[in-house]
Parts: structure tokens; sequence; C-alpha cells
């Protein structure tokens, strides 16, 4: 894929981020640095960069479209009344790389893991962090 300066905006933007945030939120950072994108530009990139592997797509509350510059396996979790998005310092990839999971997968071949924790934030669950 080649490397335009819009893209590495836009995954340069991505980067300051840990709340996974959406195509939105990206564009009205990217505008500050190229005030002549377009949200579909920001669109479309980000989907490149996601089939690229370059970085994580993922669904966010109704459905919206979140953004993960993280492309290593490791768990989220997600509030269920604001719909934030967090990583949580879990290494999966040890997991799967230590075979301890092929003990129940018989002959299948397990090559990841999807794991994603629900309830609520601390904003959400009124302890005052977030």
């Amino acid at each position: 894929m080649r490397q335009t300066k819009q893209r590495q905006v836009i995954l340069d933007t991505l980067h300051q981020h840990t709340d996974h945030p959406g195509a939105d939120v990206i564009y009205a950072e990217v505008r500050k640095v190229l005030p002549r994108i377009s949200l579909g530009t920001v669109y479309r990139n980000l989907e490149l960069l996601s089939e690229a592997g370059i970085i994580l797509k993922l669904s966010g509350k109704d459905g919206q479209k979140r953004f993960d510059p993280v492309v290593s396996q490791h768990p989220h979790f997600r509030c269920v009344k604001c719909g934030a998005i967090e990583d949580l310092p879990f290494d999966i990839d040890s997991v799967v790389s230590s075979g301890t999971m092929n003990q129940w997968a018989g002959d299948r071949k397990v090559e990841g893991i999807t794991l994603e924790y629900t309830g609520l934030c601390a904003k959400c669950n009124g302890s005052g962090s977030v």
C-alpha cells in the first residue's frame, strides 16, 4: 500500500487515541492539519488501512465503526451505557502461541482469539475515574 500524506496524518491522529475513535472524530482532527480533506477520504483510508491489517476496525455502539491502532490481539472492555471501548492489558498472543488453547481444539487450528468484556465503564459506574 502506497503511503500518502493523507494516510500518514490519519494514522498519526489515530495513534494519539486510546479511546478507539470513530471516523467522525478522526476526520475532525485530521482537518486541523489537512483542511481540504473530505470525510469520504477519511472513511476510505480507514477502510484501506483496516483491510491491510495496519489498524483494527471494531463495531461501536449502534453499529458505528471504531478504529484501533493496536493490531496485536488484545481484549477490549465495552461500556454498555456510553459505548466507550477500552483496551485491556492482557497478552492474548502468549496464550495462542503457548499452545494451551490447542488442548481442546482437536483438529482445529486456532489462529486467534476475540475477547471482549462488557459492563459499565468507570465513568458510567459512578467511580469518577476514567
